[in-house]
């Protein structure tokens, strides 16, 4: 077998089909849904109900790691159509770290859990000399009834796309604090202020509980790394569909916009938690972003589903195409690479 050095970022889906789904453990005639290209939260038959589970880590944050933790990993299980009940933490610390920041990242998991009504149910602490920064891997359930679930691959040809909020919501929070120092070089510090302020919007559980209950909605994914345009294209992917959106459609807050000019990253490539992406009957779309707006919730209509012979395409502003048929690769890790 030739090597092959790996990217930084998720395993790109050749790398998943050949070393991971092909090393899957025992068979189980009660997975409904397992490990698949596009799909983020698994699904386990319960007889009348189902247990819907997801695990994420957080790798790329620092200041916010503990409130990131939670959300991120509850929005997986939000996409199914399902409230989030339970959660499990996995916290691996540094050996330089001290009492007062682990409280902080607690205190952190505690506030976010509470504020989405989660029960944190077990988990794993340490302290190790194997990492210079915090990671967090959450793992989080919900239940649902079986007739009920959303999948990622249930999207249909002739579907409208919504996309909730805006495109690089956690980027932006992240970098704001991250990079803060250098930002402010280049930016006002009241729009870096503003923009770590985005940190409190990476959910979208309110989203997809909305949405779901409007009716018609067959697919739906959250804008995790490779921001909303990985989002479009899991789904593309999962669904054995095209997808066309519209740049000019896609919401950019103007914080988002002038700190990726400032640091040269495209908004629609860089994470995006807070945006959540859904594939609804056209005859339910409007409806569902009508209810979304009453909720608060900014969305919109990006484009539709088409059959998967024409591709899956975002057309820029400037005339050219964003090409979703390759992996769409994270701007985050670009620039933060930089400071770790």
């Amino acid at each position: 077998m030739t090597r092959q050095s790996l990217s930084v970022g998720k395993l790109e889906p050749d790398m998943l089909k050949q070393f991971v789904f092909s090393c899957l453990g025992a068979a189980n005639s009660r997975v409904i849904l397992g490990p698949r290209i596009g799909e983020d939260a698994s699904v386990i038959d319960f007889k009348d109900k189902v247990l819907v589970v997801h695990s994420d880590p957080i790798t790329g944050a620092v200041e916010d790691i503990g409130w990131l933790a939670v959300n991120i990993v509850a929005n997986d299980i939000a996409t199914r159509g399902v409230k989030p009940l339970w959660m499990l933490i996995v916290l691996l610390l540094p050996n330089n770290i001290d009492s007062a920041k682990l409280k902080h990242i607690t205190q952190q998991i505690d506030e976010a859990a509470k504020e989405l009504g989660i029960a944190i149910v077990g988990g794993h602490s340490e302290v190790t000399p194997s990492i210079k920064r915090p990671i967090i891997v959450a793992t989080a359930m919900g239940e649902a009834e079986k007739d009920k679930l959303v999948q990622s691959s249930g999207a249909k040809v002739g579907d409208h796309v919504i996309v909730t909020k805006g495109a690089a919501i956690e980027g932006t929070a992240i970098l704001s604090r991250e990079l803060a120092e250098p930002l402010q070089r280049k930016i006002n510090s009241r729009i870096i202020k503003n923009a770590q302020r985005f940190i409190r919007n990476v959910s979208v559980v309110e989203d997809a509980l909305t949405a779901v209950k409007v009716g018609g909605v067959h697919a739906m994914h959250d804008a995790t790394e490779g921001g909303v345009a990985a989002g479009l294209q899991e789904i593309a992917w999962a669904s054995d569909v095209g997808i066309v959106a519209y740049e000019k459609k896609i919401s950019v807050y103007e914080e988002t916009k002038l700190i990726c000019q400032a640091l040269k990253i495209d908004p629609l490539r860089t994470i995006g938690s807070g945006a959540l992406i859904i594939s609804a009957h056209p005859k339910k779309a409007k409806e569902i972003v009508a209810a979304l707006r009453e909720k608060g919730i900014s969305a919109s209509i990006v484009g539709e589903t088409v059959d998967k012979s024409k591709g899956s395409n975002i057309l820029r502003k400037n005339g050219t195409m964003l090409d979703l048929t390759e992996p769409v690769k994270e701007e985050l890790w670009r620039v933060l690479s930089k400071k770790f």
